[in-house]
């Protein structure tokens, strides 16, 4: 009975439409989400040229933060992936710009970027992805990263990383579902 009344104030509040205008939103958010992890997804498996931060693949995401030669490029992969979508922003080589405390969330969703920190450096020196989560698992996309997780590998992988390992997480997709040009 409980349940015929649930779907029953679902009805309801399709027919008056506030339900239909929130449910729109949460599917374009969603659907920007997608888009975003289908153009990264796209990209596991390019490898390095030399394995010296060089080769065209790598040249395309350095030249998205406007990086010429040979420089690490998991923040300049996040930003061109996020530029293939049409968001001006993030847009930076730099790791740490790409989870500023004006866009963190502590909700692992997917494409959403992660930063790791390195005591030994005092700062946010890896970003990439989160595609999925499962349980306290992220899996993830990254670039200039290897098998081991490094945060100077060879190519752009999937990993699996468990969620206490993140230290932040940044949201720049907003509540319009698409892209944003602040």
């Amino acid at each position: 009975m409980a349940t015929a009344r649930v779907l029953l104030a679902i009805f309801c509040f399709g027919l008056t439409g506030s339900f239909s205008l929130f449910d729109r939103h949460l599917l374009a958010n969603d659907s920007c989400r997608q888009r975003l992890v289908q153009i990264a997804q796209h990209e596991v498996g390019v490898r390095e040229l030399t394995n010296n931060n060089d080769g065209k693949r790598i040249a395309e995401y350095l030249a998205a933060v406007k990086l010429k030669g040979r420089y690490p490029y998991c923040a300049a992969f996040i930003s061109w992936v996020y530029q293939q979508e049409g968001f001006a922003k993030p847009r930076s080589g730099w790791s740490p710009d790409l989870v500023p405390l004006s866009r963190l969330t502590k909700e692992p969703l997917p494409a959403n970027i992660f930063g790791i920190y390195y005591p030994e450096l005092g700062r946010i020196a890896h970003v990439g992805m989160i595609e999925k989560v499962h349980h306290h698992w992220a899996i993830t996309i990254e670039a200039n990263t290897n098998v081991a997780g490094s945060r100077e590998g060879e190519g752009v992988y999937r990993k699996r990383r468990h969620l206490k390992t993140i230290y932040r997480m940044a949201d720049w997709i907003g509540r319009e579902g698409g892209a944003t040009h602040d």
